[in-house]
């Protein structure tokens, strides 16, 4: 969602808060700098200074919800993504503190995603970039307690304007996930199923049992 004249003007009281993200745990929102005032070199400083991720959203700051647990999971994702498209020259992957300019003012930070390296004039990755500025063509999401459902619809919205083309919303609380390939068009996977990257990666299939089974080392 782009930033309006409306957003930078006004107050953003815990009310008002609430109403842009749903019941966000306050401790997610940062107040220095205040909220409806940050910038893209807000996100950076932050970063440098304390390694504490956020992604900007109408001026916002709002932490990055990774724990160790989704850390986990998006970590498994990432190395199964990597993997897939080792030696084909078919993008990159970048795990869970890559940052993304979907456009001016808008910085998001999947767990995990893939880059399609036609998004790209050279084939090269761009180098000297604290927030490439460019966009996951598959973005992969996974869902902690703090997360509200505004919040990822308002995520969703902004992958596919910038030219996502599929997102997967993994729920540990359920161990099923939600395959998205616009913003209205979506498919649950249960626990038993297999996450597809199609359109965006044929032939990639990764079992959810693959990923939740694998939180024991003997699973």
């Amino acid at each position: 969602m782009a930033i309006t004249n409306e957003t930078l003007e006004m107050e953003w009281t815990p009310a008002a808060l609430e109403a842009r993200f749903g019941a966000i745990p306050l401790w997610r929102i940062v107040t220095d700098p205040p909220p409806g005032s940050a910038t893209e070199e807000d996100v950076d400083d932050l970063f440098n200074r304390s390694k504490t991720l956020c992604e900007l959203v109408d001026g916002v700051l709002v932490r990055k919800t990774v724990g160790s647990y989704e850390s986990y999971l998006g970590g498994e994702l990432f190395r199964l993504i990597s993997n897939f498209i080792h030696g084909k020259k078919l993008g990159w992957a970048l795990p869970a503190d890559g940052m993304l300019r979907l456009w001016p003012g808008a910085v998001r930070i999947p767990h995990a995603c893939f880059i399609s390296i036609d998004q790209t004039p050279d084939g090269k990755f761009p180098r000297g970039q604290r927030i490439a500025d460019l966009f996951p063509d598959l973005a992969v999401e996974v869902l902690s307690p703090s997360n509200t459902p505004q919040e990822m619809a308002d995520k969703l919205a902004d992958y596919f304007q910038s030219g996502t083309r599929l997102v997967w919303l993994i729920d540990p609380a359920t161990k099923s996930a939600e395959v998205h390939t616009a913003v209205d068009q979506k498919r649950v996977v249960p626990p038993n199923g297999v996450l597809i990257g199609e359109p965006v990666l044929p032939g990639l299939e990764i079992r959810l049992t693959d990923i939740f089974e694998g939180e024991s080392p003997t699973g």
